[in-house]
């Protein structure tokens, strides 16, 4: 059994590791990373931080164990600014910029920290219909039995409520299931880039 709840501060280690252990297109990433919490800290810690309200996770009610979540933030303009004067500039210092390094010569830990120094931006024409943004992320023992749509819906319930008119998010291209997952909650394909395609759904 599983308990669906708000996130607190005391799941963060959870939400980072279910990040690294997801990390992977789904699967997991810890023997890609030598830092096990670089991507937590672009993934999942500032969404907890700075839009704790919309972030929720699914509990183990036998062994208490946090074993997904969905997190999401209502503007996702603001959100970004907001990184840049507060959640980025320590983590710079932590770790160095990858720049002069060619991209393909980088290692995962590196190209985690170009996006820490070089954070990409959504762009204008998704924001002005679906400004919200999310991640969800569950462990293999918490997927199937309509837990994510659970999860889904808890989030969009909550931004619906905040006025959000659409919510988007980015997926990897060979991440065929999320993709069906998503398309099967009523989201539709925006646009595609080299590795990701990006999908909305109106809220209103």
């Amino acid at each position: 059994m599983f308990t669906l709840r708000p996130a607190r501060e005391t799941d963060r280690a959870a939400l980072y590791r279910i990040c690294l252990e997801t990390g992977a297109s789904g699967q997991d990433a810890t023997h890609l990373y030598a830092d096990p919490l670089i991507l937590g800290h672009v993934y999942a810690g500032p969404y907890l931080t700075y839009a704790p309200d919309f972030a929720f996770v699914l509990e183990d009610q036998g062994s208490g164990e946090v074993t997904g979540y969905v997190l999401g933030v209502p503007d996702t303009a603001a959100f970004e600014a907001t990184l840049d004067r507060e959640w980025w500039p320590p983590l710079r210092e932590l770790y160095p910029d990858p720049a002069g390094i060619p991209r393909e010569d980088r290692t995962p830990d590196q190209r985690i920290a170009h996006l820490i120094h070089h954070p990409p931006r959504a762009p204008q024409n998704v924001l002005t219909d679906y400004p919200a943004h999310l991640h969800i992320d569950l462990l293999p023992t918490a997927q199937g039995g309509g837990r994510g749509r659970a999860l889904m819906h808890t989030l969009l319930d909550a931004l619906r409520e905040a006025g959000v008119p659409g919510v988007h998010l980015g997926v990897g291209e060979s991440n065929t299931r999320a993709q069906g997952f998503y398309r099967h909650l009523g989201f539709r394909e925006l646009h595609r880039a080299p590795g990701s395609v990006t999908f909305g759904l109106p809220l209103t």
